[in-house]
């Protein structure tokens, strides 16, 4: 198989796996049958526990211990907890938390 054909068989496979794990849960759960309670459990657990994970996973490499000391983390970290609570907006929230930090570790702490 040629490079382009690769490339396009590549992206169209992408894009039609993508396209179900949109669709499917409408297709297992279709409107008005009632959904099992492991699905119901899962919808309200899961969100936390991998905002849970995404913390734990940003702050895995932080060293406490030298220059810096975690502060640009910590500061941006306190930041999109703030501005969640203020603005309820997730998008604001994690956007500005990441401009804050990215402007902490590219101008204070070099």
């Amino acid at each position: 198989m040629t490079e382009p054909w690769r490339s396009l068989a590549l992206v169209a496979v992408m894009a039609a796996v993508t396209a179900l794990t949109r669709f499917l849960p409408f297709i297992a759960f279709p409107e008005g049958r009632k959904r099992p309670k492991v699905i119901t459990y899962l919808g309200k657990v899961l969100p936390c526990a991998v905002i849970g994970m995404l913390v734990v996973y940003c702050f895995k490499d932080v060293s406490f211990l030298k220059y810096p000391h975690g502060i640009p983390e910590l500061l941006a970290a306190a930041l999109v907890a703030g501005l969640h609570i203020l603005r309820r907006n997730t998008l604001l929230s994690v956007f500005g938390g990441v401009a804050f930090y990215m402007l902490l570790v590219q101008f204070i702490f070099k």
